[in-house]
């Protein structure tokens, strides 16, 4: 690494860390009502709903789950009346991941879950093998992955399940397969893969995802009952809509990064953000296929890789800023990848950067910050690699 290189990446690192540090002071900084400084919930916030949902399913109180009113007040029970609302909003196979965190106490759980998901992402960032493990190192404790544990969330996990289901499909479609299988659990940020296989032409590993989700489906409804499902369809997914579809102001408009939510922001009806929604998801949907064609040899594996994360963020209409890990690593790669100028690199300190200020200024641009990925998709799809960085290309024979 060359030392202007070294002075940029021990300069992010310390901007990325001095973030994180001031993140997780607020956080564990209590007001007079027990409440989070940062958060103003509790300083586990949205891991609570994992662990506390997955606790009343493990105690045989799964009914609740779908009982929005009597959840929150069994929480509140527990936590304080003062605790904001919580809902929950996962698939019913998310309960076998959180059945088992939920017996161990909460303090301990949330740690583990937020170290295994550092762990998880740098594991999967691994198969990316042309970025350097210090690069890997760089993106783990990014600010955008630090807000995701400032937040309790699993947008580590997500990045993670995605980047591995794409790079081992060539040569590993078992084991891709049971990775995009598991992102099920949140399908909506990988709604992308199976475009992206159909269009390679890796069967193997679409077997084997579908495998894995019926698999789950399975394991759920025989431990918890297949009742879960249908009071999944009829109460989850309509608040879960209501949530999305709710007017101005709501306070977790500031982390929302979306077309859907961009063109609310601007006044535009429902009908109207749907309508950009969709022209954005089916771009993401042609560009995905096109640049995952067999015949496609434009762009090398691990750019086709990062671009197709970046559009399952643009693709989505319900997507946060705590979802974007992939816009750190799509950040790195570019600046070591690329040849850039002083514009195209003023863009990649701002993606790098965006959690530092988004609660400055989300409020005033709404979901305006789903340009971010937006941007740096371009710039993959349309700067050529520069010097001395090699090219590489999927494996065909495991199709």
């Amino acid at each position: 690494m060359a030392r202007p290189d070294k002075f940029t990446f021990l300069l992010l690192l310390l901007v990325s860390l001095v973030f994180g540090v001031k993140s997780y002071i607020s956080l564990w900084t209590f007001t007079d009502a027990g409440l989070s400084l940062g958060s103003l919930k509790t300083p586990y916030w949205d891991f609570l709903n994992l662990w506390f949902g997955s606790h009343l399913a493990g105690s045989g109180q799964v009914e609740l789950l779908f009982d929005p009113e009597a959840y929150r007040a069994a929480m509140r029970a527990l936590f304080g009346a003062t605790l904001p609302d919580h809902e929950w909003s996962y698939p019913p196979s998310m309960l076998l991941v959180g059945v088992p965190l939920s017996l161990m106490p909460l303090g301990l759980a949330y740690w583990l879950w937020t170290l295994g998901g550092g762990v998880a992402l740098y594991a999967a960032l691994s198969c990316l093998r042309p970025i350097p493990r210090p690069l890997r190192l760089l993106v783990v404790i990014s600010p955008v992955v630090l807000q995701n544990a400032f937040f309790g969330q699993n947008g580590a996990y997500t990045t993670a399940l995605m980047i591995a289901a794409l790079a081992l499909a060539p040569k590993r479609p078992l084991l891709a397969g049971l990775f995009a299988g598991i992102l099920t659990l949140k399908p909506h940020l990988g709604i992308l893969i199976p475009i992206a296989w159909l269009a390679a032409g890796y069967w193997r590993a679409i077997f084997s995802a579908g495998t894995v989700a019926i698999i789950l489906f399975a394991a759920t409804g025989m431990i918890f009952g297949f009742a879960v499902w249908a009071d999944f369809r009829a109460v989850t997914t309509p608040l879960m809509v209501s949530i999305l579809e709710a007017p101005f102001p709501q306070p977790y408009h500031t982390q929302a990064m979306t077309v859907f939510i961009a063109l609310r922001a601007l006044g535009g009806s429902l009908a109207l953000a749907y309508g950009a929604q969709i022209v954005a998801a089916l771009i993401a949907v042609a560009v995905t296929w096109k640049i995952w064609r067999t015949d496609a040899q434009a762009l090398q594996t691990v750019d086709r890789i990062i671009l197709t994360a970046l559009l399952a963020l643009v693709a989505t209409p319900y997507g946060y800023s705590y979802d974007g890990a992939a816009i750190a690593l799509a950040a790195a790669w570019l600046a070591i990848s690329r040849n850039l100028t002083t514009a195209p690199r003023l863009v990649l300190w701002i993606a790098w950067l965006f959690p530092v200020f988004i609660l400055s200024m989300m409020f005033q641009i709404y979901g305006f910050f789903v340009l971010i990925p937006i941007a740096l998709a371009a710039m993959l799809g349309t700067l050529p690699p520069g010097t001395g960085v090699q090219a590489s290309s999927p494996g065909h024979s495991t199709r």
